[in-house]
């Protein structure tokens, strides 16, 4: 990180120090349709997350048309995103992920559905929000973040105030961010790290009931099979 990035701030949120991120750098092997997946899709599909110094990320340019854009932060194999996105044509879902086999999914997923409104971000979603402009989100989707559970590990989460800040800078007003975990206490931390912030507001008395439109996702079969409950907290741009 150079001292221009250290620096920088944008809508009052810093970005995160150096060398503290918010996901597990995982490898995985790529199968040769995915690899295919990968080499033909990419230049039509794909968005490596650029310098968050460089202009905005063009949302109607990367899309083809203008229309509300939903953004899905890590979305794993792509199988939720793909779910919602088929089911969703009027508005357009940006997808961040790390995971590269989890990418090449998506994209292949994607073409095979033959599905418009889906593009693929490759990178660290805090740099990602930076690179978007203001008030151009109509969601953004946390689905089972890394919960991060050792208390020296909680400056990792993604839902802590300056990330949330950052989040709701980029949602138009009346925008939502939902969120949804199975780790208790992380759920306590985000009601409470959402219900702070003075530009949000929480759609429901606490916890939300379980949207219908929220695909299950492995994440939530594993929950439910070891016996844990499942959180979705639902806030609004003011």
């Amino acid at each position: 990180m150079t001292s221009t990035d250290q620096s920088r701030t944008d809508a009052g949120s810093e970005r995160h120090p150096a060398g503290i991120r918010t996901f597990h750098p995982r490898r995985g092997r790529l199968s040769g349709r995915h690899l295919d997946a990968l080499d033909r899709l990419w230049s039509d599909y794909g968005l490596m997350v650029p310098d968050p110094i460089e202009a905005p990320v063009d949302l109607s340019t990367l899309f083809g048309r203008r229309a509300p854009v939903v953004l899905e932060i890590g979305f794993g194999m792509g199988d939720a995103t793909v779910a919602m996105a088929a089911a969703d044509s009027g508005r357009d879902y940006l997808a961040v992920e790390v995971h590269t086999p989890g990418i090449a999914n998506l994209l292949a997923v994607t073409e095979r559905r033959a599905l418009t409104n889906v593009r693929v971000a490759r990178g660290d979603a805090v740099e990602l929000l930076h690179c978007l402009p203001e008030a151009a989100l109509d969601a953004v989707h946390v689905f089972f973040p890394d919960p991060w559970p050792k208390a020296r590990h909680h400056k990792r989460r993604l839902i802590q105030p300056s990330h949330v800040e950052l989040l709701r800078s980029r949602l138009a007003s009346g925008g939502t961010l939902h969120c949804a975990t199975d780790w208790s206490e992380y759920a306590q931390q985000m009601r409470q790290t959402l219900t702070d912030d003075p530009g949000l507001v929480n759609a429901f008395d606490g916890y939300a009931p379980r949207p219908a439109h929220r695909p299950v996702t492995k994440f939530e079969r594993r929950a439910v099979a070891a016996g844990r409950p499942v959180f979705d907290l639902i806030f609004h741009r003011r």
